[in-house]
């Protein structure tokens, strides 16, 4: 109960706070944000990590959500390792610096220690469901990354 506490606390207080916030600063205000349709990469994620959790159970949710929950900060701490990363002036500091922090970095590591125990002696079939579950929320998750690429173009 407290992994998933943990957990709902960085999406709803940390995560939602800092996209909302970037939101406001390209001029959509919170209640307009509520109105925007939903972008098909990111219903087809969303959807599919809630059909995992529904059809299997808590292992196969977080399955689903670790590409984004340890994948963001494992993109972040790729980001900081490049030489020709610039914190200055960067519009996307505040993303970097809160995916890459250690308050961030406690809930990615508690993403991999849920999954490293739930894995513990599994069958070779679960095995494979969990990584069938995890390549196509892979999939899913460079879809929704591509398309803040193709909006920016």
């Amino acid at each position: 109960m407290r992994h998933a506490q943990a957990s709902l606390n960085a999406i709803l207080d940390t995560e939602l706070a800092l996209h909302v916030s970037y939101c406001r600063d390209w001029g959509i205000n919170e209640t307009e944000l509520a109105d925007l349709p939903e972008a098909s990469a990111t219903m087809a994620y969303t959807r599919y990590v809630l059909e995992r959790g529904s059809a299997g159970g808590l292992v196969d949710l977080h399955v689903a959500l670790a590409p984004c929950v340890i994948g963001y900060a494992e993109v972040a701490d790729w980001i900081l390792a490049q030489d020709f990363t610039k914190l200055e002036d960067n519009p996307y500091r505040s993303w970097i610096e809160m995916y890459s922090s250690a308050e961030y970095r406690a809930v990615a590591n508690a993403a991999r220690a849920f999954l490293d125990a739930a894995g513990a002696g599994i069958s070779d079939q679960a095995v494979q469901r969990h990584a069938k579950t995890f390549g196509a929320a892979t999939r899913l998750e460079i879809d929704f990354w591509q398309m803040g690429l193709d909006r920016s173009l």
